[in-house]
Formats: C-alpha cells, structure tokens, sequence
C-alpha cells in the first residue's frame, strides 16, 4: 500500500494553507477521492479488525459494539461516495488543522495498523462525521456498558466515554465534535 494517509494529510494540510476559508465541500473532495481507493477486500480486513478488537468487549454489548463501528465508520465511506450534497458551512481551521495533525501523529507513530488501509477507513469517517456533516463519529444510539448511548439534546451530541477516552492512543474522540454525557 502506498501511504494514502500521509498523501490525504499533505492534501488536507495544503487546504489550510492555501486559503483561509475552508468548506465542507473542500474537505469531502478530498475524502471522496481517497475514498475511492478502498476495495471490498480493505472493508474486509476492516471488519475482521473491528471483529477482533471487540472480543475483549463485554458478551452482552459485543454485537451491538460490532455493528456500532462497522456502521459508523465502513458504511460512512459509501455514504461519502455517493454524498452530491453541497457543504458551504466554513469549519474552524484551528479544530480542523488539530486534527488532522492530531491524526497524522497517531499513524506515523505507530499507535495505528499502518500496513493496512484499516486506519485510512477510520480517519476519512471521522473527518466526515466531524467537518463535514457535522455530526459525532459514533452515531446517536450507539450502545456503551452501563446501558448508555450517544444522545442528541437541543443540537447536542453527547457522547458517554467521550472523557474516558480522550487520551486513548487510537481513538478518535479527541477530534469528536460530542460533548461528555453527563450521567
């Protein structure tokens, strides 16, 4: 595999540079571009690692857990192929030049399968969710132990573990655009 993400990063980069105003159209170009690129057998290796990883999360949330991460990051990647929709809201250029840094750090680092297309899957849905559709990367409903689930109130999206997991290496909630659930 080439380095798709360490190209998708220099081309998201480049946006905050050459201009200072950036859409959520700008953005979605590029994600459909690199979006492109992943074949049925990347969506499979995906899912395999979203099947491994979740072996270690609790028997009674498992399959909800599964579903929740192939739906709000493999399905997202069709989504933003077929998205015709205009996106003229302009996006915060220090959130969006964190995050995309944010990400960058997280891959060249290690701290995600780098040999795979697996981390591009993740980081092109979690730019989406955030900076273009402007929604949380987990979707509203998704299913956490202790019963609780992202909500949506007044606008709002809220997030249960969103605190819990903010300095976890290969998450994403740090770029999330949810608040901390108060329960």
């Amino acid at each position: 595999m080439t380095d798709e993400c360490i190209e998708m990063y220099g081309e998201l980069s480049s946006l905050i540079t050459s201009d200072n105003m950036i859409t959520g159209s700008d953005v979605l170009e590029i994600l459909k571009r690199y979006s492109s690129t992943i074949s049925v057998f990347d969506m499979m290796e995906f899912t395999s690692q979203v099947i491994e990883e979740n072996k270690y999360v609790q028997e009674s949330y498992r399959e909800d857990s599964q579903k929740s991460y192939i739906e709000s990051f493999l399905f997202q990647i069709k989504d933003i192929l077929n998205d015709n929709n205009d996106y003229p809201q302009y996006i915060d250029l220090e959130s969006f030049s964190e995050a995309v840094e944010i990400l960058k750090t997280h891959y060249e680092t290690g701290t995600l399968e780098n040999k795979t297309k697996v981390p591009l899957i993740f980081e092109i849905a979690s730019i989406y969710a955030t900076f273009v559709i402007e929604e949380s990367i987990h979707p509203v409903g998704t299913p956490f132990p202790g019963s609780l689930k992202v909500e949506k109130e007044n606008g709002e999206f809220l997030c249960p573990v969103k605190d819990a997991n903010i300095d976890t290496p290969n998450a994403v909630c740090n770029i999330c655009l949810a608040e901390q659930l108060d329960f």
